[in-house]
């Protein structure tokens, strides 16, 4: 186009097709965040006592790994250790952070025991049912390093999902996005050191089933969503 010459039809015609583009991609872009955790609530979901467990000041749980990213990741994180006369010690680690995008999703057990010197059995994807006719998705594998076997057992909420493995996390973020919203997201991990698989299973899934049932319907909301 010379000097003093108008814009051409065919400069009008793409000018106005990338703001009609610039004008979707602002009215697609989640802006609402979904949060079901409020600021420094997640230590006063479960209680200190569930049922014979009570929490004691021990140490040995495996976090994630204390980097950027997982600040990034993670607004509030709670670690406690719970005994009990007539069962296995319990360890539970609850991470959550407010916002979930594409980049920063939630840190999955299978990094964090690798990065602390364990070797992992093969993950199993188990339908739980914690109370009669109630599932959840969870996550079981074994972690063993040169002094002790270590039997977990977790699951993660994106927002209303409950996704099993890295695939759906994506898949739940990009749902919530095309809603219009930033999910949460949330880890709950349980553990129990034992050389019994089956007595540590055991364990794990009568501690859950009385955790779960002792945080009332609000609770349950906040670790499990509204759909189970």
């Amino acid at each position: 186009m010379s000097v003093g010459q108008g814009p051409s039809r065919r400069d009008m015609l793409f000018g106005g097709l990338a703001v009609a583009t610039a004008a979707t991609t602002y009215a697609g872009t989640p802006r609402t965040k979904l949060r079901m955790i409020g600021d420094g609530e997640l230590d006063k979901i479960v209680p200190h006592q569930i049922g014979g467990w009570n929490e004691e000041a021990i140490g040995g749980l495996v976090l994630p790994p204390p980097d950027q990213l997982a600040q990034l990741l993670y607004n509030q994180q709670v670690a406690r250790t719970y005994t009990a006369d007539d069962a296995l010690p319990i360890m539970l680690l609850m991470a959550y952070g407010s916002s979930q995008g594409g980049m920063l999703q939630i840190h999955r057990p299978e990094i964090c025991y690798p990065a602390s010197g364990f070797r992992l059995s093969g993950t199993r994807e188990v339908s739980w049912e914690w109370a009669p006719g109630h599932h959840v998705p969870v996550r079981r594998f074994s972690a063993q390093s040169d002094t002790r076997v270590e039997h977990v057992m977790y699951w993660t909420r994106i927002g209303n999902d409950l996704p099993v493995s890295w695939a759906e996390q994506r898949i739940a973020v990009m749902r919530a996005n095309l809603t219009g919203y930033i999910p949460d997201g949330l880890l709950v991990r349980l553990s129990a050191i034992s050389e019994d698989p089956a007595q540590a299973e055991q364990s794990l899934e009568r501690f859950a089933s009385t955790m779960l049932a002792s945080i009332g319907a609000k609770g349950r909301q906040q670790l499990l969503g509204p759909n189970v």
